[in-house]
C-alpha cells in the first residue's frame, strides 16, 4: 500500500501481509499491541473482546472521547483501519472461553493473550495449547506499577512466550507508559517470530 510500509525491515512486509494473528482482549495489552501490528503490516488481525470503552480505560487502552460506550472490537477496528484501509479483520464481540476459543482464534497463525485476570490468562493458555500446541501464544504477565522498565522481560515455554515482569499484580496501579511497553513487547515478539518463520 503505497509507501506506508518502505521503512519496513528487509523481508518483514512481504511476511506479515500474509499473516493472521488473533488478540484476545482489546484493553491496555491487546489495543496497543494491535495498533503496533497494524502498522507493521499484519495482513489480517482477529479481535475479541465483550466489553465497551469507558472513560477509565483511556489512562492507558487505544481509545479516545469519542470511543466511549462504544464496543471496543469495533472503535479499535476503526483506529486499525484509519492506519491502514487494507488490513483485513475479523471481530468478535463476545466473552472468550474454553469453549469458543478453538472456533473464534482457531484460523490464526499465532495468538496474543492479553486479558486482565490471572485465571483468564491461564484459561486461554490451556484451551489454546490443548487445540493448537504447535502454534504460539504471546502473553502479558506482570505491567502494573511504573518504572523498572529493565525489570520487563520475554520468557519462553515451549511455545508460550511471556512478556512483563513476571511478578506486579493490578494492585500496583497501572501506568500508560508501562502497560504500553509490554504490549509492544508481546506484538514484537509476535511480528519475529512471523518473520522468522516460527508461526507458520
Amino acid at each position: 500500500m503505497g509507501d506506508l510500509f518502505t521503512r519496513n525491515v528487509d523481508g518483514m512486509t512481504a511476511a506479515l501481509r500474509g499473516c493472521r494473528i488473533a488478540i484476545a482482549g482489546c484493553g491496555g495489552l491487546g489495543s496497543n499491541a494491535a495498533v503496533s501490528l497494524a502498522r507493521a503490516g499484519v495482513g489480517s488481525l482477529i479481535l475479541a473482546d465483550f466489553d465497551v470503552v469507558e472513560i477509565s480505560n483511556l489512562n492507558r487502552q487505544h481509545f479516545f472521547q469519542k470511543d466511549i460506550g462504544r464496543l471496543k472490537t469495533e472503535a479499535l477496528a476503526d483506529h486499525l483501519r484509519a492506519i491502514n484501509p487494507e488490513i483485513k479483520l475479523d471481530m468478535h464481540s463476545v466473552k472468550i472461553d474454553a469453549a469458543n476459543t478453538a472456533r473464534i482464534f482457531g484460523a490464526a497463525d499465532l495468538l496474543i493473550e492479553a486479558f486482565d485476570r490471572a485465571e483468564a490468562k491461564m484459561m486461554l493458555i490451556g484451551a489454546w495449547c490443548t487445540s493448537f500446541a504447535e502454534k504460539p501464544i504471546v502473553c502479558g504477565n506482570g505491567l502494573s506499577g511504573l518504572g523498572q522498565s529493565d525489570q520487563l522481560k520475554l520468557l519462553q515455554a515451549g511455545q508460550v512466550y511471556f512478556c512483563g515482569d513476571g511478578t506486579s499484580d493490578m494492585s500496583a496501579g497501572l501506568c500508560s507508559a508501562r502497560v504500553a511497553l509490554v504490549a509492544n513487547m508481546q506484538a514484537n515478539a509476535a511480528i519475529e517470530l512471523i518473520v522468522r518463520g516460527s508461526a507458520t
